[in-house]
């Protein structure tokens, strides 16, 4: 009987190693699950040496692909082994069919590497800049558990999901920045070139006469646009080098992330966001059948927000020393009481996974809502904003020339 190498941790993420004496993969897998263990890595002894020197060396490739490609590639992987094709004839068809130029390639590593005795996830590994640690993760636990085409099916509804959300946040912060890139274009060319115009006329017309306040301030400014450009553009230049300088070391994020959640609108969109984010990638990963240690793990690299982050990993130390995942999420203060109250049933019950997933569902509804009422508002907000801009210069320019125009009539007057 073939006997087997393997390396597994338990419940609680503690790595063990030893053999069994199986009749094939498959057995010796249900032997190692039987021990209390989730197997991660699995060797046959007998002829293990000559394997690894067959194997062909991986090398780690580049190449960058959109989440809507690499989705659109998953869902039809899973439908076809779901099918009954076997894995290297599925990758090899999806390689035909693929416009893509470097999912088309990547799809090719993908088969060799298969075909040359490596793993699934172990290939997935040698291109980082396409395949998260999330995906890895999952298929490793999928092929383990020989459930790889259900794994690869909650990776595309994963995905799926993720993409939609995101999109919907970024459509509510686009919105608002492009309306204020327009007002100051508008303000901009008003201030260059037309206020200095009407100061001329001012100056030839009203001699020595003292112009408004709101006209001398708009005037100050045009001139400083004019005569002291580069200030300008160095205070813009100073706060994005700032801000990159800012957010390129771990306090700086730290501190830009906490001010982000503390936003008026936009912070509890981006909280929201952020506990959708980390329900629904947590709740995959465990109901995958990774261990929950090691799911902490990629949910904290995948949080996308540092507060968030630092309270995932301080759930994960808690969780390593015995504790349940409830005291630690109370603690961190940035899980609101019902995500608490939602994870502690699950936890009691042992439907962790699925309580996991009803929060992301709630979460991402109320992010619909946020995102829906927020641009409802915006949009007034923004043209009135506008409105007041402009209508400041063009009663800064009027309230002289009024002045203006009752001289000239007095005059006409007088002279009649």
């Amino acid at each position: 009987m073939p006997k087997f190498s393997y390396t597994a941790v338990d419940a609680r993420g503690k790595q063990a190693t030893g053999f069994v004496e199986a009749n094939d993969q498959n057995d010796a897998i249900a032997q190692i699950r039987q021990l209390g263990y989730y197997p991660q890595r699995l060797d046959e002894s007998k002829g293990d040496a000559s394997a690894k020197e067959a194997r062909p060396m991986l090398r780690k490739r580049g190449g960058r692909v959109k989440i809507r490609i690499l989705t659109i590639f998953t869902r039809q992987l899973a439908t076809l082994i779901d099918a009954g094709l076997p894995l290297l004839r599925s990758l090899n068809t999806l390689a035909k069919q693929e416009r893509n130029p470097v999912m088309r390639s990547t799809m090719k590593y993908l088969a060799e590497s298969v075909e040359g005795g490596s793993t699934f996830s172990e290939a997935l590994a040698q291109h980082p800049g396409i395949f998260s640690k999330l995906y890895i993760n999952m298929v490793k636990a999928g092929e383990l558990g020989g459930v790889l085409e259900i794994v690869l099916t909650r990776l595309a509804e994963f995905q799926e999901k993720s993409q939609r959300i995101r999109g919907k946040v970024k459509s509510a912060m686009i919105y608002p920045i492009v309306v204020l890139c327009i007002a100051m274009l508008i303000l901009s060319f008003l201030l260059v070139f037309i206020v200095p115009k009407f100061q001329q006329i001012f100056a030839d017309a009203l001699p020595g006469q003292q112009l408004p306040a709101i006209t001398r301030f708009v005037i100050s400014i045009s001139h400083m646009l004019i005569d002291r450009w580069y200030l300008v553009i160095g205070g813009i230049a100073a706060v994005v080098v700032g801000y990159k300088v800012l957010s390129s070391t771990t306090a700086g994020m730290i501190i830009l992330d906490r001010i982000a959640l503390r936003l008026p609108v936009f912070g509890d969109l981006l909280s929201k966001t952020a506990i959708s984010r980390f329900s629904r990638t947590l709740g995959t990963l465990i109901s995958s059948g990774v261990p929950i240690l090691q799911a902490l793990n990629i949910t904290k690299d995948t949080a996308g927000n540092y507060v968030v982050a630092t309270a995932i990993g301080k759930i994960h130390d808690s969780v390593k020393e015995g504790e349940s995942v409830v005291e630690p999420m109370e603690a961190s203060g940035v899980f609101p009481p019902m995500v608490t109250s939602m994870v502690q049933v699950g936890e009691e019950t042992g439907q962790l996974p699925d309580m996991l997933i009803k929060v992301a569902d709630v979460y991402e509804t109320e992010v619909d809502n946020v995102v829906t009422s927020l641009t409802s508002i915006l949009e007034p907000i923004m043209i009135v904003m506008l409105a007041v801009i402009v209508g400041t210069i063009v009663i800064a320019l009027f309230m002289p020339m009024v002045a203006l125009i009752t001289g000239m009539t007095n005059a006409g007057q007088n002279g009649g």
